[in-house]
């Protein structure tokens, strides 16, 4: 074999190494939330039992997993951004929506065991979910390399109706949202006052008039909300819409999954009340249940996005209206911040913690 023979067939491995690498590198949001289970179960074993004493170093394993396992949406929404370019081909295009899928890796792990408890499948939830992964990792792979024709936002048909609709029924969600956030830091004082507070709430929300429209209308927003972000998902976006897409993402599969948890599985199902200590895990408690530790994750991040999105759908509104950019953007990263500190804080009252 001649030396160009050789060099030709060096610079072909290169090539082939270079674009298996690439293919892996697009697939790591994958990666991330096929660990996800497994990281919590780490978590899991690092605090148990819950009556022994935890040595620092336990201690601080344990809140690495815990972060790690929270973090995974966070490398999908990080991959999507690095991801979104124009003209991408078939494969990057379905890698980038599996970014965006793998943002509502919490919710989706929830609803995935719930479901499997309905269903009387006795089969382990983290087998499910490894080969549900696996089989979207395939599909993405199985899209080959082709070039999609470039697309361009005037390219796609209008949906500027839809966003509107989307926004005007957020305005309305948002009234439920406030109340049921505030009553969960109330949750910081004690059961006793989030019950009574959340008493009072259901003679409005769960009265047969508001429930029914109020679960359609979520319903709808889930539907409207993935419609949008399949259309934006296949366009060049800036950080800031690549944040929305995901975290709506997240709101649709948290929507789905909640009400899957509270209406069919808890109400329907097994007839538990949907109170402190259905939310709470007790008497076990959140922290130290293998099952329930899941949840933490779930909720946090699911009131982080909910206000995030939130803010984000503000952000647009205020610039659309004529407010610089700039101002915007920091009305945005407060949104965010405020999102941030009020999960930590309805988290820690739902884990035992009180003022």
């Amino acid at each position: 074999m001649s030396a160009i023979e050789q060099s030709s067939i060096r610079r072909g491995n290169d090539r082939l190494a270079i674009a298996v690498a690439d293919k892996l590198r697009r697939l790591a949001p994958a990666a991330g939330a096929i660990a996800y289970p497994f990281l919590l179960d780490g978590f899991h074993l690092a605090v148990s039992p819950a009556d022994d004493p935890i040595s620092f170093w336990r201690l601080a394993l344990a809140a690495l997993l815990l972060l790690a396992a929270t973090a995974a949406p966070l490398l999908g929404l990080a991959c999507a951004y690095w991801m979104t370019k124009p003209a991408p081909s078939s494969f990057e295009l379905r890698a980038r929506r599996l970014a965006y899928l793998s943002i509502g890796t919490p919710p989706l792990f929830v609803l995935t065991g719930v479901g499997l408890g309905l269903l009387h499948i006795h089969v382990s939830d983290e087998l499910v979910w490894v080969a549900g992964w696996l089989a979207a990792c395939l599909y993405a792979l199985l899209a080959g390399e082709q070039e999609r024709p470039a697309t361009s936002a005037a390219m796609v048909p209008s949906i500027a109706r839809w966003r509107v609709t989307h926004g005007i029924a957020a305005a309305v969600i948002l009234l439920y949202v406030a109340f049921h956030l505030t009553n969960h830091l109330l949750g910081l004082l004690g059961p006793e006052v989030h019950a009574a507070v959340m008493k009072m709430g259901r003679t409005v929300y769960r009265s047969s008039v508001v429930e029914p429209a109020l679960v359609a209308l979520m319903l709808f927003q889930v539907a409207v909300g993935v419609r949008l972000a399949w259309r934006w998902s296949s366009l060049p976006a800036d950080a800031f819409r690549v944040f929305q897409i995901g975290s709506g993402v997240y709101l649709a599969a948290f929507i789905v999954t909640h009400l899957n948890s509270a209406f069919v599985s808890a109400r329907a199902v097994h007839h538990i009340d949907t109170n402190w200590d259905w939310a709470s895990g007790a008497p076990t408690g959140l922290i130290h249940d293998a099952w329930s530790i899941r949840l933490v994750p779930h909720y946090a991040l699911g009131v982080f996005f909910v206000l995030a999105h939130l803010a984000s759908g503000l952000r647009g509104i205020l610039i659309a209206h004529g407010m610089a950019t700039a101002v915007a953007n920091r009305i945005w990263a407060t949104g965010l911040g405020a999102g941030a500190l009020i999960a930590i804080a309805i988290m820690s009252g739902l884990c035992g913690a009180r003022i």
